[in-house]
């Protein structure tokens, strides 16, 4: 099977976590999710834009607890009804301020997409055995990687991000009040975030993006399945493409790890498809042994992946 091309599925995931440039053409808007049930609604109660956000932190975890995060890296997998391959492995590194290494198996060929805060590339297999090729973002994808909001996502610490927060008012949300607040980074981007009205912690995600040919459209993002990691309250699915009419893809996050020792060259431009420097580390809530790249040869197959060898 060839390896992963560029395609709506990593670019959603991506998006979803505020990353990198969709990868190919996002729905039109005038095509894109509908608004939640209730949109346009006259806020309810008396809590501010601000305090709603402070809520939201608050439930997430705690605004200090999250300034202390400098790195953190997911281990997971993605499903597609796109994709021929029912399991795609994912290993995804963050770090301060706005730093990002993401990669993806298809049938044991590694995809990945790395930006270093300034710059960006994105490397799949190449002709030759454990040969690269590798490209830079295209000024899209650049835009939209400078533009993330890193670690955080658009609420934590917003006002020291240059962003301002409104209160748009009430929806319902799969069944639940939300607060919808928009987002306005210093960019002028707009995100779009709604909080459940009794748990405070997020329920759905909207931002713009942009095609390879600039034309704009929206994803909309689900969270769903929290966890609590270090105190830490973080989402174990996200449903990517929620309301429309196709199925929606799925990010099933199995393990995190928090400030874990990351080997610097992981944001520098590839060099081929081999993991220079690879750091293995405990990731809670597991912590029984290592965990494996993508692709690697050790430690247990995501669900319904093939065993390793």
């Amino acid at each position: 099977m060839a390896p992963l091309p560029p395609s709506r599925l990593a670019g959603a995931v991506l998006l979803a976590l505020a990353l990198q440039a969709v990868q190919a053409a996002p729905a039109p808007l005038a095509d894109a999710v509908p608004p939640a049930q209730g949109a346009g609604q006259a806020p309810a109660g008396e809590l501010s834009a601000a305090q709603i956000v402070e809520k939201n932190v608050a439930a997430r975890g705690g605004l200090e607890a999250w300034r202390k995060i400098q790195n953190m890296v997911w281990v997971g997998h993605l499903q597609s009804p796109d994709s021929p391959d029912p399991v795609l492995p994912f290993f995804l590194e963050q770090e301060r301020p706005n730093k990002t290494h993401f990669e993806i198996d298809s049938a044991g060929q590694k995809s990945m997409r790395v930006f270093d805060g300034t710059r960006g590339w994105k490397a799949r297999p190449g002709k030759n055995p454990g040969a690269a090729d590798v490209r830079p973002f295209s000024p899209q994808e650049l835009k939209f990687a400078r533009d993330a909001q890193g670690i955080d996502g658009p609420l934590i610490d917003y006002a020291a991000h240059g962003s301002t927060v409104a209160l748009l008012g009430t929806d319902i949300v799969e069944g639940r009040k939300a607060y919808r607040i928009a987002v306005r980074a210093a960019s002028g981007e707009r995100h779009d975030v709604w909080i459940d009205a009794e748990t405070f912690l997020d329920l759905r995600y909207d931002r713009t993006t942009y095609s390879a040919k600039g034309e704009p459209g929206v994803i909309s993002i689900l969270y769903r399945d929290y966890k609590t990691i270090e105190g830490l309250r973080i989402p174990g699915v996200m449903e990517i493409g929620v309301g429309s009419a196709r199925v929606p893809d799925k990010m099933i996050i199995e393990k995190v790890a928090l400030n874990a020792p990351l080997d610097p060259k992981t944001f520098t431009r590839p060099g081929g498809m081999k993991r220079r420097g690879p750091t293995f580390v405990d990731i809670n809530p597991n912590p029984s042994g290592p965990v494996p790249m993508p692709g690697s040869n050790g430690g247990a197959a995501p669900p319904g992946a093939p065993a390793p060898r």
